[in-house]
């Protein structure tokens, strides 16, 4: 266990196995070893790979700002880059699941030098919970004193998985109210890195996924057939495919 200081925010990260790096960006509500560690990522990656899986601010062991504007902008890349820089990294591979995908495409958009191959998993076309409206009830669940008044059942799922994760709900609140850096299509016009978009078909929680990776030039689509949002990061065929897909990753 280890961490960083990312202009003011301590940031937890996982440093495992050796070789190429793999950067790893966990989905909101979750940490590096839920959504990671549990799953089996670390036992697929590290026998091939140096895995190094950040805890991103506001969960798990990082710092846990309660201020919208510690979350918005391009921050929470930034985070990413950081930590690269803090290891001497200055390529990788990177994965990101849902919220962490959504980091992930905006590294991509913006970053792109900095990666081989990137992975986007649990994630559509509107890179996530994007709109205000959606995430003002999510915000809302979060901050009720009692959730048995949580009358959205969405806005409820995302307040129990945030407990149940043992999560600082007013630092989540303000991580999902944070207006993030947007991302225009045009800003992948030009990409030359290979993608690949990974979904569930079962997953009710984000965008068209093949609409996403229409958007993404030298993008590929796998749908894991039955999985949904919680239970795809586990799915052995999802392991394999990026066992694959970073194999054949350019140099």
């Amino acid at each position: 266990m280890a961490s960083f200081d990312s202009k003011g925010v301590k940031i937890h990260f996982e440093d495992q196995g050796s070789g190429d790096p793999i950067i790893l960006v966990h989905g909101f509500a979750s940490r590096a070893e839920h959504n990671w560690g549990i799953t089996g990522w670390y036992k697929t990656l590290t026998p091939h790979y140096r895995v190094i899986a950040l805890d991103c601010r506001g969960h798990g062991q990082s710092d846990k700002p309660h201020d919208i504007k510690a979350y918005g902008g391009a921050a929470m890349e930034d985070d990413v880059i950081r930590l690269m820089d803090h290891l001497g990294i200055e390529r990788a591979l990177l994965m990101g699941y849902s919220m962490g995908a959504r980091i992930s495409m905006g590294l991509l958009a913006r970053r792109p030098e900095r990666f081989r191959a990137v992975v986007l998993g649990g994630i559509g076309a509107g890179g996530g919970v994007t709109d205000p409206a959606a995430r003002k009830p999510i915000v809302a669940a979060l901050l009720a004193y009692d959730k048995a008044l949580v009358t959205d059942q969405r806005a409820r799922l995302f307040r129990e998985f945030a407990e149940a994760n043992k999560n600082d709900l007013k630092a989540l609140a303000a991580c999902i109210a944070s207006d993030r850096e947007p991302i225009a299509p045009s800003q992948f016009t030009n990409n030359k890195v290979p993608v690949l978009v990974v979904v569930g078909t079962k997953d009710e929680l984000v965008g068209n996924p093949e609409e996403l990776a229409i958007l993404i030039p030298r993008a590929q689509l796998l749908k894991l057939e039955g999985r949904d949002h919680l239970n795809a990061p586990g799915d052995k065929q999802y392991h394999q495919a990026v066992l694959k897909f970073f194999e054949a990753a350019p140099t």
